[in-house]
């Protein structure tokens, strides 16, 4: 576009297969992922999915290659996910089966050996076609939608798309967009709403900075703004939009707008990369010069606006000031439930182990139940029944986050004790789950308790600490003083 490397040069062909190559093995990254998600081998599972990508393998299916009688459809399985999902979920059934049948002697080879040499012929014959037209059909569904209602669509999916980050539920996104980029090199919808609510987030954490009278929140929203600026939202999301009703209002008011404007001006992605200040090349079309103007008009809008309704709308919550400044300072947390003891850093999960939403403890449940850890006051039970949140007397705002992904089991298994507003004491019984039933759907069932206004507290973790109780101290939450980490 702007001609400053020749597109015939070497330079420029290399950098192009530099940023492809993520994308073409996109298959080995989901396999590995995936596997770590079952618990079974991931080295094995990526052996699966790369005979299907290896060029060999493509060669001899380009040639209309026969297994077991069987033609081999004619399939490009690079950049493909839903193909390396289902292998992988055949995988582990095969490498459970074996290793129960198996002697353990012979474990280490046979069960690979066996698993391997069953789930790669199923995968080019059935789950590899199978997962391919799903993506296919997935993608042209979400296209469909998209040209029936304009740029509504993308006004809304931006509009949304904070209450999707929270949920998790943005990730399902991310086949359809990976697909759109293999089937046609652009995307017009899922990333491109992306940049509005990215930079919305970013505009009301810097109108928040600017309102709020408290210096810790005013570090925070300069923090999180910052790094919304560059495409990473959950700080932003989880330390100031979510804990303020207005703020969220104005981010999704701003990304409405914001969105309905790129889906006006028709921009398209041609990177698949997290939207933001750094990131905005990826809305560069050789083909189109205003593409990439017009994005840079999307992102203004949108942190104007989301700045502008925030600086508006956004008053500090002077009754909860007062009740904090009265409140006890310093709360003893006990265990919300029956279990053994994880450190935050180890949850499989980023956004709980970098602590982006808050400083707290993991547990490994033994039973499905959650306890009230302090006395306190229910902020919001999650429709899903999978989340709460409870403010303790001290003002510490707790979210308890039962399993990682849960939310996609949309209720089931999960079964709240209270209701929002209700007053509890410690020990009381938040939520009754069905343990049995998250980890046969194959979630992990970590339980994440994190202090998400970590900023105006000092949270000590109690040390060693192992087997876990409803009896058992394990941090200790002071208000008033400098936050840990």
């Amino acid at each position: 576009m702007f001609g400053w490397v020749n597109s015939n040069s070497d330079v420029y062909k290399i950098f192009m297969q530099i940023g492809d190559a993520p994308l073409y093995f996109l298959p080995l990254l989901v396999a590995f992922t995936a596997a770590q998600k079952l618990k079974v081998n991931p080295l094995v599972a990526v052996s699966a999915v790369s005979a299907l990508i290896l060029p060999n393998m493509t060669a001899l299916i380009v040639d209309k290659a026969h297994l077991f009688g069987f033609g081999i459809q004619n399939i490009a399985y690079p950049y493909q996910v839903f193909s390396a999902i289902l292998t992988v979920l055949f995988y582990a059934v095969m490498e459970k089966v074996w290793t129960k049948y198996t002697p353990k002697p012979i474990r280490i080879f046979f069960v690979p050996m066996m698993s391997l040499a069953i789930t790669v012929p199923i995968s080019l014959l059935i789950l590899g076609p199978l997962g391919y037209n799903f993506g296919q059909l997935f993608a042209a569904v979400i296209i469909g939608i998209h040209s029936k209602l304009g740029f509504v669509a993308t006004g809304l999916l931006a509009a949304i798309l904070p209450l999707m980050v929270a949920a998790g539920m943005h990730k399902a996104m991310l086949p359809y967009a990976i697909s759109t980029f293999s089937k046609l090199g652009s995307e017009a919808l899922y990333l491109p709403a992306s940049l509005a609510h990215n930079i919305s987030e970013s505009g009301a954490s810097f109108a928040v900075a600017i309102r709020t009278k408290d210096e810790k929140l005013r570090a925070t929203a300069i923090s999180v703004g910052i790094s919304a600026l560059f495409g990473i939202t959950e700080p932003a999301l989880y330390g100031v939009t979510l804990q303020h009703k207005k703020v969220l209002y104005s981010v999704i008011a701003s990304s409405f707008i914001g969105g309905a404007f790129i889906g006006i001006a028709g921009i398209n992605a041609f990177a698949l990369v997290g939207p933001g200040l750094a990131s905005m090349t990826m809305y560069v079309d050789p083909n189109n010069a205003k593409n990439l103007m017009f994005a840079i008009i999307a992102f203004v809008i949108s942190i104007v606006l989301s700045f502008v309704f925030t600086l508006i709308f956004y008053k500090e919550e002077v009754d909860d000031v007062v009740s904090d400044e009265k409140a006890e300072g310093k709360v003893s947390f006990y265990s919300p439930v029956n279990g053994e003891y994880l450190p935050l850093e180890q949850v499989n999960d980023d956004v709980f182990a970098l602590k982006m939403v808050g400083e707290g403890i993991a547990i490994e449940p033994k039973d499905g139940n959650l306890y009230a850890p302090v006395d306190g006051e229910v902020m919001m039970v999650y429709d899903t029944g999978h989340a709460l949140a409870l403010k303790s007397t001290n003002g510490a705002e707790i979210l308890f986050h039962i399993g990682l992904d849960t939310m996609k089991l949309n209720g089931e298994g999960f079964y709240p004790q209270v209701e929002t507003g209700a007053i509890v004491n410690k020990g009381d019984l938040l939520v009754k789950f069905d343990l049995d039933n998250i980890k046969d759907k194959g979630f992990d069932t970590t339980v994440m308790a994190v202090v998400t206004n970590k900023n105006d507290y000092n949270i000590e973790i109690t040390k060693n600490l192992s087997e876990l109780n409803n009896d058992k101290i394990t941090m200790n939450i002071t208000k008033g003083a400098v936050a840990n980490g």
